[in-house]
């Protein structure tokens, strides 16, 4: 049986959902390892819908975050209230402002952020169940938030070399660690990896090798 591994988007377009060359490296990544991608996304309206041509608000349009999230998966796509830890093995998180604007509040509220209920439920029962977690680019902070919740897990993550970024991280009572794009950082102890990713840049072919080498330390971590 293939390894299966949750993959969680926000959406679809790195202004307002996830980003979609992070979320297509990540499922060719998989495909390539011969494990199977389960991709899922919360059933709920963007935060907000951006024009990608003038990266200006689209005032008075809703979009769909499953449904948008759709597009990237080819359809095949769940409501992640429907998935539980005992359904795969692993699950990561591609980056893309729709981790802060969908996945959690993190762009309105930084670290006095909130995560979507279900991502939240979901990261901690992998935790609980010591499943591996991989967090691309910004999605290091939906992880670090959703660990604040229960106090007992404190993660050592990368979103690379943002000091801001880096700051919110350890508010939110993660250690951070500054990586280089085409690398990642794993947090052995609680089977954590997380990568830069277009946090660095500076295009595609180093976001993927840090991608690629995420989804190997993931899969290398699943008991």
């Amino acid at each position: 049986m293939p390894q299966k591994v949750g993959v969680i988007l926000s959406g679809c377009g790195v202004l307002d959902g996830a980003e979609i060359h992070e979320s297509v490296l990540t499922l060719l990544a998989l495909d390539r390892s011969g494990a199977e991608a389960v991709c899922m996304s919360p059933n709920k309206d963007q935060r907000d819908v951006v024009n990608h041509l003038t990266n200006q608000p689209m005032r008075g349009e809703k979009r769909n975050v499953l449904i948008e999230a759709a597009r990237i998966a080819r359809g095949k796509i769940r409501d992640i209230k429907e998935i539980h830890a005992k359904d795969i093995d692993a699950v990561i998180l591609p980056g893309g402002y729709g981790a802060a604007k969908n996945l959690s509040d993190y762009a309105v509220k930084g670290a006095d952020c909130e995560v979507d209920p279900e991502v939240s439920r979901l990261l901690r029962e992998m935790t609980a169940a010591k499943k591996p977690i991989g967090a691309i680019c910004i999605s290091p902070v939906v992880l670090a938030k959703a660990m604040q919740v229960d106090g007992a897990v404190h993660p050592t993550l990368t979103i690379g070399c943002d000091r801001g970024v880096a700051g919110d991280l350890q508010k939110m009572g993660s250690s951070h660690q500054e990586c280089p794009v085409q690398e990642f950082v794993v947090d052995k102890e609680n089977k954590i990896v997380t990568t830069p990713a277009y946090m660095l840049g500076p295009g595609i072919k180093e976001v993927a090798q840090g991608i690629e080498k995420l989804v190997k330390a993931v899969l290398a971590l699943i008991s």
